[in-house]
């Protein structure tokens, strides 16, 4: 079994789906931000993260298990 991975702890399959689809990449994106206190890097995803930052979700959902983190402070 997958172990757990960015959105919300869900699993690494569903968080990749969910990844996939434009829609939900960007509000999971930007409500994980938030949810881990990053408030900048969650305005940032809720403003861009409709167009780059979602392709770079997919990338690196599917390499390295995890979103996209511009910034990490």
């Amino acid at each position: 079994m997958a172990g757990k991975s960015d959105y919300f702890g869900l699993s690494y399959v569903v968080s990749l789906i969910l990844a996939i689809i434009p829609v939900t990449s960007w509000v999971c994106g930007f409500v994980t931000r938030f949810m881990e206190g990053k408030i900048v890097a969650g305005l940032i995803r809720l403003i861009f993260g409709w167009n780059i930052i979602w392709i770079l979700d997919i990338i690196f959902m599917a390499v390295q298990k995890h979103i996209f983190r511009l910034l990490n402070v």
